[in-house]
């Protein structure tokens, strides 16, 4: 039985040889779905032509960057949600929405199979095929780079220029690229030795912070309830307010960040990525956490960001799991409301005051002028029985030994 795929598109070499690939191979009707996460008009320009010049039926094209901050990007930066120290996340938490769409474009023309453009030695793979399983585990799932003969691009330029379709592609093209609204990420090529620098001309988002302005940049980001809501004391949509700090931001160089990760399959891989709002976003609502959390739930946080970041990278994101976190993630950003001022200069993005209704900083306490209004000989006994256990184990010690403990030279 001949097969309609529903086939995850992005326009570029892999996917536009897909599409023939599809036909051939199960003799499938095929229709593309371009999610707009906020790539750019670039990338989107005349994508459904080129879908139909590959023989594609059509080619939908869907503009979800609303949604993306909203119910992907916010709920990740107010989670803390950090993989390997420095990733922020970008592609990973696009690729559920995506797939999610896609399953919904299946289900309107009668699909009886999904399609996507991922090898089998990376992460997405993984993230796709768990948003198909949630979503319509009924329907076949065809992976291409899995069972297909070609082994490079060379091959399959080789494939489109036997098949008379055209590509921008080209084999000098050495690296693999992911755009988002959020980021943009960059493999292969040069930056597979991870001892090499990456090559001045690799960034697209960020200036060299060399050749960044001298003068630096100030701004004001504004929370409510741990989502970002204004900048410099205007209020602004989502999409607004990431476009306009990303472009502040990447004019003064912030934003890079080069990481060796671990995937999902097991082997490791370098990624360089540039996530200039999101940088400023993620240290502004720290500090904003600092001001208003106490030390407990403060810590609960930074556990919830690392088990955070594990789910959104293995593509675990439509699980009862997810929701369960949210649910814990809302309520300890209950106070997270307030401003935060940073200094964007060369490269660094850096705190200069933060304020909040809901802070628990108290001037009258953490002063050491002459209004403070700490009472200093509630200490002492704070003190002693803090130390009791401490002293316990020294008395134990003299018991057994007929000394205390020495202190070192």
């Amino acid at each position: 039985m001949a097969h309609t795929v529903v086939l995850a598109y992005s326009g570029g070499l892999d996917t536009s040889a897909i599409v023939p690939w599809l036909r051939e191979r199960y003799g499938a009707t095929v229709f593309c779905v371009a999610a707009d996460v906020g790539q750019g008009a670039g990338e989107l320009a005349g994508i459904e032509e080129k879908a139909r010049r590959s023989g594609a039926e059509a080619c939908i094209v869907e503009d979800v960057r609303e949604r993306f901050v909203r119910e992907f990007i916010w709920p990740t930066l107010k989670a803390g949600a950090v993989y390997a120290r420095t990733y922020l996340l970008g592609t990973a938490m696009a690729r559920p929405l995506i797939a999610e769409r896609q399953v919904a474009t299946a289900r309107r023309v009668g699909a009886t199979a999904l399609a996507h453009g991922c090898t089998g030695k990376g992460n997405d793979q993984v993230r796709f095929e768990l948003t198909y399983a949630a979503f319509a585990p009924e329907l076949a799932v065809i992976a291409p780079w899995r069972e297909w003969e070609f082994r490079g691009r060379e091959d399959l330029l080789a494939y489109l220029a036997a098949k008379g379709i055209r590509t921008t592609a080209s084999a000098e093209q050495p690296y693999s690229r992911d755009r988002n609204l959020w980021h943009l990420s960059h493999e292969g090529g040069a930056l597979e030795d991870p001892w090499r620098e990456p090559p001045a001309d690799l960034f697209l988002l960020t200036k060299d912070p060399a050749d960044a302005p001298d003068r630096p940049e100030v701004v004001t980001i504004g929370f409510d309830a741990g989502e970002p809501v204004s900048l410099d004391g205007e209020a602004m949509a989502p999409v607004t307010l990431v476009e306009a700090l990303g472009a502040l931001a990447g004019e003064h160089g912030v934003g890079r960040a080069d990481v060796v990760e671990d995937r999902l399959v097991g082997m490791k891989s370098r990624g360089v990525y540039e996530t200039p709002a999101g940088t400023v976003l993620f240290q502004a609502h720290r500090e904003l956490e600092q001001l208003v959390l106490d030390r407990r739930t403060l810590a609960l946080a930074d556990d919830l960001g690392r088990r955070y970041a594990d789910l959104v990278y293995d593509g675990r994101w439509w699980t009862p799991e997810r929701e369960a976190l949210d649910a814990l993630v809302t309520s300890t950003q209950r106070h997270v409301t307030g401003s935060v001022r940073m200094r964007l200069h060369k490269g660094s993005a850096r705190v200069l005051g933060r304020s909040s209704p809901r802070s628990l900083y108290r001037e009258g306490l953490a002063t050491f002028g002459p209004d403070d209004g700490f009472r200093h000989s509630d200490s002492a006994g704070f003190i002693r029985l803090y130390g009791l256990a401490v002293r316990t184990a020294a008395e134990r010690e003299r018991l057994l030994t007929g000394r205390f403990a020495e202190a070192a030279d």
